[in-house]
């Protein structure tokens, strides 16, 4: 009798289940350690194999913890491990076992890494806060080789959003000049960006999206 009634016990208990990997891709809403909200650039390995994602810089500090708008459930997927001030960039460092990488977001691919779009392209963002919004490429308008203008609309929560011709991404979104969504967006060109990263060497060198 008191065997069956363990069986009948343990029966009953149940068995805690993994909570199924989050997924994160160019166009992701994130939260940074501060209750920042900003846009994920991307997500991919990095040469040491590295689940490595982007976003601005100025939405994040190193060691701030990041989890995801859609999921906050499953609290935090990853950590900023580096900030550029200069290039106004961050790279993030995420739990393998708790993000699938995806490509897709809602109306935004990403397949590759271009060089920069040029007048007078249309190029497109895909951002948390107002979705896929595209416009004419000015381009290296101050003669930068760093920046790249566009008329793209963005407000507050695009930041770090990315910006691709076709589904190849270029930039990243980091502002605006003037009045939201109206004036022109600036983005740091995204070959720029990985080319810092790879003179830095360490997290995110050698990066491919996913």
């Amino acid at each position: 009798m008191l065997a069956a009634a363990l069986v009948l016990a343990w029966a009953g208990v149940g068995v805690a289940q993994a909570a199924p990997p989050v997924a994160l891709g160019g166009g992701s809403g994130i939260v940074l350690g501060d209750g920042s909200v900003c846009t994920l650039t991307t997500i991919g390995t990095d040469g040491a194999g590295r689940t490595v994602g982007f976003t601005a810089g100025h939405c994040a500090s190193p060691g701030a913890g990041v989890a995801a708008e859609a999921d906050p459930d499953a609290g935090t997927l990853g950590t900023v491990d580096f900030v550029s001030n200069d290039l106004d960039y961050a790279v993030i460092v995420f739990d393998p076992g708790l993000v699938t990488p995806v490509s897709h977001v809602g109306s935004t691919s990403i397949s590759g890494i271009g060089v920069p779009a040029q007048f007078p392209v249309i190029a497109c963002k895909e951002g948390r806060t107002t979705g896929q919004t595209c416009g004419l490429v000015y381009g290296d308008v101050f003669d930068t080789a760093t920046w790249t203008l566009t008329q793209i609309c963005v407000i507050v929560g695009d930041s770090g959003a990315p910006v691709v011709v076709g589904s190849t991404l270029v930039a990243i979104v980091n502002g605006y000049i003037g009045v939201p969504c109206l004036g022109p967006q600036v983005g740091a060109n995204f070959t720029t960006i990985l080319d810092d990263v790879g003179a830095r060497g360490g997290t995110g060198a050698g990066f491919i999206p996913v």
